[in-house]
């Protein structure tokens, strides 16, 4: 089982090309599952049958796993398994029929129009002092604010994908995915002045072509960014405390609420389902109802 667990990361890494993280928490899961059926007595995988994935998901419900992470965990041991059938390391998908339960989605907490327009602006008043860092915050919090980018995305960025004669952010997303993002006026002149004015001043041999640098001069880590985020976010009077993450919903929010249409956000979102998109759309109801109550007579 081990040597198979071998063979099945490196499909992941190889074949499929998924990212390091993906890989880690595949191969996590499916470890969990083969050491689960170690102790059922199984010593192949081609003995992994149907009852056998149902019980080592009942005993993980059983350990307090939340519904998230069971649902996770059964779509992982459905793409392993039916890969051994593939790989003919299996006669049958033993996952093809294991049913999950119907994982939580819920949203982070959301800024407002004017808490968002004042998150950057405190970040602009740090930024007066004219140095790199100031000026390089500035640029990450308007582009993260404008495209909605995971922060993965962000920090993964080179000088070559932003193109300023159109104003579009060439971003490489889940599953190496590539997409176009557009961004607008107050994130151009941002990015200006940290490329023209702030990245020079940072620049060491190593830095190479990353967009957004750290003090020491490499390419900026997630950690920084998100310690940032939740700096400025803490001087914005009254407004929750988000991360990145974050900022990407309020961005979505946003933009269905001034409008944009369902298709469109997921295309910029990179969603690969646009049910995933849909979960915005229960954000802007509930501001409107929320509207209506307060507003209408009869409500």
């Amino acid at each position: 089982m081990a040597r198979v667990l071998g063979d099945y990361e490196r499909h992941l890494v190889a074949e499929r090309d998924l990212t390091p993280h993906t890989v880690r928490a595949y191969t996590a899961d499916v470890a969990g599952l083969l050491e689960h059926a170690s102790r059922l007595g199984l010593t192949d995988v081609a003995d992994l049958d149907l009852r056998s994935l149902r019980s080592w998901l009942a005993k993980q419900q059983t350990t307090g796993r939340s519904r998230t992470t069971l649902a996770r965990r059964a779509t992982a041991a459905r793409v392993f398994t039916a890969w051994l059938l593939r790989t003919g390391r299996a006669s049958t998908d033993a996952g093809a029929s294991l049913g999950s339960p119907k994982a939580h989605r819920t949203l982070p907490p959301v800024l407002r129009a004017d808490e968002a327009a004042d998150l950057v602006r405190a970040a602009a008043e740090l930024a007066d002092d004219g140095s790199p860092a100031g000026l390089r915050d500035v640029a990450m919090i308007e582009l993260l604010y404008a495209t909605g980018i995971r922060v993965g995305e962000l920090v993964g960025l080179d000088l070559d994908d932003v193109d300023r004669d159109r104003n579009v952010v060439r971003v490489l997303g889940k599953g190496r995915k590539e997409r176009t993002v557009p961004f607008g006026r107050p994130a151009a002149r941002a990015l200006d002045f940290w490329v023209k004015q702030g990245r020079p001043r940072l620049l060491v041999d190593g830095s190479g072509p990353a967009l957004f640098l750290g003090v020491r001069g490499r390419r900026i880590d997630q950690r920084a960014v998100r310690t940032l985020v939740h700096r400025r976010i803490a001087d914005v009077p009254g407004a929750p405390d988000i991360g990145p993450h974050g900022l990407r919903h309020t961005a979505a929010t946003h933009l269905l609420e001034g409008g944009a249409d369902l298709r469109s956000v997921q295309e910029i979102l990179g969603h690969a389902s646009l049910a995933t998109t849909q979960l915005y759309t229960h954000v802007t109801t509930d501001r409107l109802r929320r509207a209506y109550q307060q507003a209408h007579p009869r409500a």
